[in-house]
This record gives C-alpha cells, sequence and structure tokens, in this order.
C-alpha cells in the first residue's frame, strides 16, 4: 500500500520557496533581509499547495517534476491555475483503452459514480439527522435522495443520469443549509454558489473541492490514467475532467462534513471572511490554516474500504480509487466499484 506523504499549504503573501541540498527552505524578506520560516526534509513531502503570490526556484520546480512532488498553485479564492506536470507514467495501452472506452460504458460509469456520490450525500444527511432535530427540508432531500438512486438503476441515458445528479444536488444542498446550527447559520451558507463563492461555508468547501481534485489528479497520472479524459464530465480544455469525476465520491464525505464540523463547532465564524468589491467571500489567513490542519487530519484517519474490506486512511482513497479504475479499464474487474460508505 501507498505511504501516505505529507502536505504543504503555503498561504503567506510573498514566501520563496526553494530546495537546498535534501531541504526545502521557505524564507520571506524582512526589510530586505531574508528570514527563514521554516525547513523540512524535502523527500517527506508529497504534495505542495501555494495560494496567492508564492515564488518557487527553478531547481525546487525541477525537483518536483524529476520526483512526482505535486506541485500546484491556486489564487487566494482557492481556484486552480497551475501545476507542475512531470514526465508521464504507465503504460500507453492503459491510456488508449482510456480514451476508447464506448458510449454505453462510459454512461454505465458515470451512472455508478453518480449513485455513489448521492448515497454518500444521503448518507452526511442522514448522520446528522441521528444526532439534531431533523426540518421538512431535511426528511424531503433524504427521502427523494433514496428515490433518485433506484430510479438510476434503469437509465441508460447520459442526459438523464445528469438530470438526475442535478436535482439530486438540489435537494442535498436546500437540506445542507439546514444543518448549520446557531444564529449565524443564515449568514453562512444560503446555497451553493462557486467562482466567486458567496458566503463563509461555499469559500470553504470550494477550496478544499478545488484542492482534493488536484490531488485526485495526481493520484491519476500515478496509475497512467489521463485525469482530463473523463466519463461523467465530458472533455473540455483545461479541465481535468476524470479528476472531476473521482472528486464526486468524495465530496460529501470528505468536504462537506469538514465544513459542518468547523462552522458547527464554532471552529470558524463569519468573523473569518471578508468579502471583496466583487461579492467574493475570501478565508482569512488564520482562517484557512485552521481548514487546512483540519483537512490534514481527516485524511489521517482511516475507514474500512467497502471493496477491498481493508482500513485505508482517507488521504489514500483518491489513490486506491484510481488504481481501482486502472484495473477496470485493463479488464481486470467486471465493474468499477465507486466509494461509499454503507453507515
Amino acid at each position: 500500500m501507498k505511504k501516505l506523504q505529507n502536505s504543504l499549504y503555503i498561504t503567506k503573501d510573498g514566501v520563496y520557496l526553494h530546495k537546498q541540498r535534501e531541504t526545502l527552505l521557505i524564507e520571506q524578506k524582512v526589510e530586505g533581509e531574508k528570514q527563514k520560516l521554516m525547513q523540512l526534509p524535502i523527500h517527506s513531502i508529497g504534495s505542495i499547495f501555494c495560494f496567492g503570490n508564492i515564488m518557487v526556484s527553478p531547481q525546487l520546480l525541477g525537483f518536483c517534476g524529476e520526483n512526482g512532488t505535486h506541485l500546484a498553485f491556486f489564487d487566494m479564492h482557492g481556484r486552480f491555475l497551475a501545476n507542475v506536470v512531470g514526465k508521464q507514467t504507465g503504460n500507453v495501452l492503459l491510456r488508449r483503452q482510456q480514451f476508447s472506452v464506448q458510449e454505453q460504458a462510459a454512461n454505465e460509469l458515470a451512472k455508478h459514480i453518480v449513485a455513489a456520490k448521492i448515497r454518500s450525500s444521503r448518507m452526511l444527511l442522514l448522520r446528522f439527522r441521528r444526532n439534531h432535530n431533523s426540518t421538512p427540508q431535511l426528511e424531503k432531500a433524504i427521502d427523494r435522495l433514496k428515490q433518485i438512486i433506484e430510479q438510476l438503476k434503469g437509465v441508460t441515458s447520459y442526459d438523464t443520469i445528469l438530470g438526475l445528479e442535478g436535482e439530486a444536488a438540489s435537494h442535498y444542498f436546500s437540506a445542507f443549509a439546514d444543518m448549520f446550527k446557531g444564529n449565524e447559520s443564515k449568514q453562512l451558507f444560503d446555497k451553493r454558489t462557486r467562482r466567486p463563492p458567496k458566503d463563509p461555508v461555499n469559500a470553504v468547501i470550494s477550496l478544499l473541492y478545488s484542492v482534493l481534485g488536484q490531488e485526485i489528479s495526481g493520484a491519476l497520472q500515478g496509475v497512467g490514467l489521463d485525469p482530463q479524459v473523463g466519463f461523467l464530465h465530458k472533455e473540455r480544455p483545461g479541465r481535468n475532467s476524470l479528476a472531476l469525476d473521482l472528486l464526486e465520491e468524495f465530496r460529501a464525505y470528505i468536504v462537506d462534513s469538514i465544513a459542518l464540523k468547523l462552522f458547527n463547532n464554532k471552529s470558524l465564524t463569519t468573523k473569518d471572511f471578508e468579502t471583496d468589491c466583487l461579492g467574493g467571500v475570501t478565508i482569512k489567513d488564520d482562517a484557512r490554516k485552521l481548514v487546512f490542519q483540519a483537512y490534514q487530519a481527516k485524511k489521517q484517519e482511516e475507514v474500512i474500504h467497502p471493496f477491498l474490506q481493508e482500513k485505508v486512511q482517507i488521504g489514500l482513497l483518491p489513490h486506491v480509487q484510481a488504481m481501482l479504475l486502472a484495473r477496470h479499464l485493463r479488464g481486470d474487474l467486471a465493474h468499477y466499484p465507486p466509494f461509499v460508505i454503507k453507515k
């Protein structure tokens, strides 16, 4: 099993990252003088995520590309900008099989991924209901999501799959708004908004969706798949469609659950966010660090994988699912088993 390496999140504007022998140095200039903020063994780091105005040396860029260290750049809203891509790994025959999947088989894959997404979304609603007072919207969403899962079983049309996914998402986020407690709840989340996010919860989940999506892209590249060629999300220039496909399996289970916990235990409040002149909401620096700490803690947790029936760290799930998808495309597995928690 692959070892879960450390992820480094750089959020301080103006810092400089560079490599010195086997060490990663993080520095900033203070009154014209270099000041060392941190140093880390470079081989202990699997991913580096840079937010805002971060400078990286050519030597470090080259090291990341050559050694498969995932280095990605985002704006302050968490919108992905660019990443470092090294040598393509894996068998070219696998990518050829990925590219040649027929429409019917692609729709079947898309359907299984959507069904898993809806099951995980419904499970989050059910878990919340077990520990809190329910609401009419919550009950309606739980019931309708169950019906949609059943409807999907007999569907073969791509447009119908998309339509049911959209309806499920609408019900889910309507109920999601009822899951935030306290006097600030209406200010925290009203509906799903993005580019830019319009409230604190959307700012957090957009940020983490973006980061997790990049980790999934790295996992897909690691098994030799092309992250841009998807089945649920069709190809579009500059979009990692297959990474977005697998992201659907983890949105509720990983990201949405983190947001609920952070806001409901008051680790985050409206005071931790700023609104820009266009109405976009951004996370303040200290709060962003807290979000990443919670994300890293979640990744360290273990779960019994429903298909493998083995304990797996949550942070390794993208790599496991990428491996299972590759095995399916090679013909080693009759069906791709998307990740979904049973309880």
